[in-house]
């Protein structure tokens, strides 16, 4: 008889606590009823309620559970980054949330593509259960992105998927500081496929996605994947000259026809605010990839583990 399957579940959790028993629940039940020989890897963002208490209960009780618990917030790209960076599993690497809108569930249903020869299998958001904002800044970062970006990262998924071991061992060499997994995933390239599900609403608790880590997601999807924001500059720059060029000509040929000077005043005001507009816009964009530049060179640890629970046993 063949021996199962060996999958990983790796789940970031940051401030989880309302949801972990029924997060545990639910695994348990998977695991319980499954084929397949499932494993989690859970990863505590530097939690400031109970979360990390509970993961530690739980993995001191059941070795099918291993807990990694990082030194500090590290925020969700990078914990789930350490959460891939410690899998042993030999077949692929299960990815979801902790907030259970991505049902574990599914698992089962992108197993059988892993079989037929995809590498990655990444869930698509067919529905959202969000706020009407969310779901149209949402919409409109990945349209963005679509259009934008110098590899075909898919509509409206997110991180949710299962993974290959090859692919996941391509992205742990990458060491970029400013992560954006599902891009990531998507330049190692290989076979893979979208499978659409309903995205559920939060079990419990309150978003840990506010307005300003979604910004941050979308700007390193953006200036990680894409030349277009400094291209942007050259853009902008040309497009500049020609208005400047289309004025000098209106004036002298209204000089030429009429003998009349066009009125200056709006016209200064309007071009030295275009122009300071444009320099500043310039300047940002510059400012952003240096910053990125400046953290890269400093080589720090993308994370540091502070403390592991494997096969019930503290490793510290």
């Amino acid at each position: 008889m063949d021996n199962p399957v060996q999958i990983n579940i790796v789940i970031p959790l940051y401030n989880e606590e309302k949801v972990f028993a029924a997060l545990q629940q639910r695994l348990t039940e998977l695991m319980r009823n499954s084929k397949l020989n499932i494993t989690v890897i859970m990863i505590d963002d530097g939690s400031s309620d109970n979360t990390a208490q509970l993961m530690e209960n739980l993995s001191l009780q059941d070795k099918r559970f291993t807990s990694v618990f990082l030194s500090r917030n590290f925020g969700h790209q990078l914990a789930l980054s350490a959460g891939l960076s410690v899998v042993d599993a030999t077949e692929a690497i299960f990815v979801i949330d902790g907030d259970l809108q991505d049902p574990p569930e599914l698992l089962e249903d992108f197993y059988p593509y892993i079989k037929d020869g995809y590498d990655v299998v990444y869930a698509v958001r067919e529905k959202r259960k969000e706020s009407f904002f969310k779901k149209l800044a949402y919409s409109t970062f990945y349209k963005i992105l679509k259009r934008v970006s110098n590899i075909d990262i898919p509509l409206d998924s997110g991180d949710f998927s299962l993974i290959s071991r090859r692919v996941v061992d391509e992205i742990v060499k990458m060491k970029e500081e400013s992560r954006f997994i599902r891009g990531m995933r998507t330049w190692v390239g290989y076979k893979q496929i979208g499978v659409a599900y309903e995205r559920q609403s939060r079990h419990s608790g309150d978003s840990k996605y506010p307005l300003s880590k979604l910004l941050k997601l979308a700007f390193d999807g953006i200036f990680n994947f894409s030349e277009l924001p400094i291209r942007f500059i050259s853009y902008v720059g040309l497009l500049t000259i020609l208005i400047s060029i289309s004025y000098l000509i209106f004036a002298l040929l209204k000089m030429g026809f009429t003998g009349d000077v066009p009125e200056g005043f709006i016209a200064t005001i309007f071009m030295v605010t275009l122009f300071g507009g444009i320099q500043l816009l310039s300047l940002g964009i510059i400012g952003e990839y240096i910053l990125r530049i400046f953290f890269q060179v400093k080589e720090r640890p993308l994370f540091i583990i502070k403390k592991r629970i494997y096969n019930e046993q503290v490793i510290l």
